[in-house]
């Protein structure tokens, strides 16, 4: 649970693109669980770029969303399923290899049903890429007295109602619809991309270790395989808690 810190952005990207090119590698029928926002995006486009030269990488590869807009149309830009379709679904030709949630069901209950029918015949997850949420939420699982282990209906934090996916959207999400706590922690791998400085003060919190389920990211401390992959915006003064920095090494932070 060290992060490792990169100089920005960018490079942090590149490295998180690198590590899941090689994931798919070694297992090319491998199941992706893909958050989306600002953090996970420019990994995704990097992905999608290794297609042009290296199709046959993808070729096996099967992507489950983590999380949608609940009430919102499936072509609304705002959506989850905009966000994928355009930077990785339609990229990788994923086709049928790619599911998950409907931003707009007749019976949300029913759809969160079976979405984990799915993932009972389909998983388990290989590998779960998650967004930090400036709240402390993974996906939609909110920071509350006790969280949700499978796919849920949530009901939305303001946080997350101020996401900059949503924010000035004319058409407001309802709900959230998620994968559950459970179905993370039981991803075979996690990684945790956190970038800028408005995640440092909840990237601070998950390193004192202290687990809650007022701060939901802290339950990845019961994962034996997460990855934190950060850029230096994120960490106070650019330093891990033991003053590593895994992208200098050797060197004293800017």
């Amino acid at each position: 649970m060290k992060p490792k810190i990169f100089p920005d952005h960018e490079s942090m990207s590149q490295a998180a693109a690198a590590w899941l090119a090689q994931q798919i590698r070694q297992k090319p029928h491998t199941l992706l669980c893909l958050a989306t926002g600002a953090s996970p995006t420019r990994t995704y486009d990097l992905l999608a770029a290794r297609h042009e030269s290296s199709p046959n990488l993808f070729r096996r590869l099967r992507v489950l969303k983590l999380d949608e807009w609940g009430g919102l149309a499936m072509d609304d830009p705002a959506t989850s399923e905009q966000h994928l379709q355009q930077h990785l679904v339609r990229p990788l030709q994923l086709g049928r290899r790619y599911t998950g949630f409907k931003s707009d069901p007749a019976d949300p209950p029913r759809e969160c049903k079976r979405v984990r029918n799915w993932l009972e015949h389909h998983g388990p997850i290989d590998i779960c890429v998650l967004g930090l949420g400036t709240n402390g939420h993974l996906a939609f699982n909110e920071p509350a007295a006790f969280l949700q282990p499978q796919a849920h209906v949530a009901r939305l934090s303001r946080t997350s109602l101020t996401h900059s996916m949503v924010k000035d959207s004319p058409v407001r999400p309802r709900y959230g619809l998620t994968m559950g706590m459970a179905n993370i922690l039981q991803a075979r791998r996690v990684l945790l991309l956190v970038s800028g400085a408005t995640k440092r003060p909840m990237l601070a919190r998950l390193q004192t270790g202290q687990i809650t389920s007022r701060f939901p990211a802290s339950f990845l401390w019961l994962h034996a395989q997460a990855l934190i992959f950060c850029d230096r915006a994120a960490c106070s003064g650019g330093r891990q808690p033991n003053g590593l920095d895994h992208s200098r090494r050797g060197q004293r932070p800017r």
